[in-house]
C-alpha cells in the first residue's frame, strides 16, 4: 500500500486527506501550484498558509504541539536530533496538561488526542525517522498502561519513559558513539572533511579536541541554507582550525584529507544513507579519492524503509530560497519566476548514498559496515 504522502498528485488521495484532516480539526496548508512535474508526487506546502485557519480558543492541538509545529515549518528547530528532542520535550506538556474524561480509559482516549497533534506536525513538516521512532515508543508505552493505574501514576510513568527514551537512545547514544568509538579513529595531524551541520559530528569534534588530539577540519557548505558556517563559528570558538569550503569545491580540497565524518537522517535496510541533500556528492568524491567514509548515525535513526534513489521518497523545501543570492547588486532577479511558465524550481532536502561509499558506521553498539543494518533492525524489533 503506497502511503498517502506519496501521492500528492492523486486528486482522490487529496480529497480522502482532506476529510481526514477536517475530521481531526486540522488545518490544511496550501500547496504549491507550480512544481517540477518529476516530484509532484511529494507535498510541497506554500509558506505562510500554516496558521491561516486554526482557531486557538477552539482547537484540540496543544498550544506547545502549535508552537513546535511553527518552529519546524519556520526552519527555527532543524536537525534530526534537535526535531526529536523539541517533540519529546511537547508531548511531555501534552500529557502533563491531559486529563482522562469520564468513562474513558486513559490508554485508548490519550492516543486519540495524540493523533491530532501528531497530524498536525506532519502538516507542518513531514516527521523525520527520528520522531517516527519516538512517537512509535510512546504509542506502545501508552498502549501498555492498565485501566487500574491511576492518572497521576500513568502520566508519571509515560513522562519517565520519554525522559529514558531520551537518555538511552540520544543522549547517552551520542556520548557513546563520541567517546567510546568515533574517538579512537581520530589521530594527530589527520584532516578531517565533514559536511554541513550535525550535532552529532560537532560531538566528535569537540570530544576529540578536549582530549588534547591535533587536528584540522575542512567544513563543506551547499546553499541555500549554508548551515555549515554555525559549524565553523562553533569549532573556532574552542580553538580547532578550520577552513571552509562550497561544496563545487570539494574536489580540490580532497586530495589533503584522510577522513570524511558526516551525520545522517536516516540509515535504511539496504545499507543505504539518508542525508541533506550533497551528501551523496561528497561520498562519491571521497570515494573516488579513497578516502575513508565515516557515518555517525544512533540506532534509533535505523528505518526498514528500502530506497535507492532520492526521487521516490524525498522532501521539499520552500523554492523561494533558492533565489535568495543575498546582498548582490542587482537584487533577487528571480523574485517574478512563478509568473515564467518555462521555469521550475527545485529545493530537495535529502538525498541517499549507496552502502560502496562508506567504509562505515558508527553506532552506540560498535562500528558496523552498512550491510549489518538488517540485523541491528533485528535484534531493536526483538528486543
Amino acid at each position: 500500500r503506497v502511503s498517502s504522502m506519496l501521492q500528492a498528485d492523486d486528486q482522490k488521495v487529496l480529497a480522502k486527506y482532506a476529510k481526514s484532516l477536517q475530521k481531526q480539526q486540522v488545518p490544511q496548508r496550501k500547496t504549491i501550484q507550480k512544481q517540477v512535474e518529476m516530484f509532484a508526487h511529494l507535498y510541497q506546502y506554500a509558506p505562510d498558509t500554516l496558521t491561516h485557519n486554526i482557531s486557538f480558543s477552539t482547537s484540540v492541538i496543544h498550544p506547545a504541539i502549535i508552537k513546535l509545529g511553527l518552529q519546524y515549518a519556520e526552519g527555527i528547530i532543524c536537525g534530526s536530533n534537535a526535531r526529536c528532542v523539541a517533540l519529546l520535550a511537547a508531548l511531555k506538556k501534552v500529557i502533563h496538561d491531559y486529563q482522562v474524561p469520564s468513562q474513558k480509559v486513559l490508554s485508548r482516549d490519550l492516543e486519540q488526542k495524540l493523533k491530532p497533534c501528531i497530524t498536525f506536525l506532519q502538516q507542518c513538516r513531514p516527521l523525520s525517522v527520528s520522531m517516527g521512532s519516538a512517537i512509535k515508543h510512546i504509542k506502545l508505552q501508552i498502549s501498555e498502561i492498565s485501566p487500574d493505574v491511576s492518572e497521576k501514576e500513568a502520566k508519571d510513568r509515560l513522562c519517565n519513559s520519554i525522559d529514558r527514551f531520551y537518555n538511552e537512545r540520544i543522549k547517552y547514544a551520542d556520548e557513546s558513539i563520541s567517546k567510546t568509538y568515533a574517538s579512537t579513529k581520530i589521530n594527530d595531524n589527520e584532516v578531517i572533511l565533514v559536511y554541513s551541520f550535525s550535532s552529532l559530528v560537532l560531538k566528535i569534534l569537540t570530544d576529540a579536541h578536549e582530549k588534547k588530539k591535533k587536528f584540522r577540519v575542512i567544513v563543506v557548505d551547499s546553499r541555500p541554507k549554508l548551515e555549515g558556517r554555525e559549524l565553523v563559528n562553533r569549532l573556532v570558538k574552542i580553538g580547532i582550525r578550520c577552513s571552509y569550503v562550497l561544496i563545487n569545491a570539494v574536489s580540490y580540497v580532497m586530495k589533503e584529507v584522510t577522513m570524511i565524518l558526516l551525520g545522517a537522517h536516516a540509515l535504511l535496510a539496504n545499507g543505504y544513507v539518508m542525508s541533506r541533500v550533497g551528501t551523496a556528492l561528497v561520498a562519491s568524491v571521497a570515494h573516488s579519492y579513497n578516502v575513508p567514509v565515516l557515518v555517525c548515525c544512533e540506532t534509533y535513526k535505523f528505518h526498514e524503509r528500502v530506497q535507492t534513489d532520492a526521487f521516490v521518497f524525498n522532501e521539499l523545501g520552500d523554492p523561494d530560497v533558492m533565489i535568495d543570492l543575498g546582498n548582490r547588486k542587482e537584487g533577487r532577479v528571480l523574485d517574478e519566476w512563478r509568473s515564467i511558465d518555462s521555469l521550475r524550481i527545485l529545493n530537495l532536502l535529502y538525498d541517499v548514498t549507496p552502502p560502496d561509499f562508506i567504509t562505515m558506521v558508527i553506532t552506540e553498539v560498535g562500528m558496523v559496515p552498512c550491510t549489518s543494518v538488517p540485523v541491528l533492525l533485528r535484534v531493536k524489533h526483538y528486543n
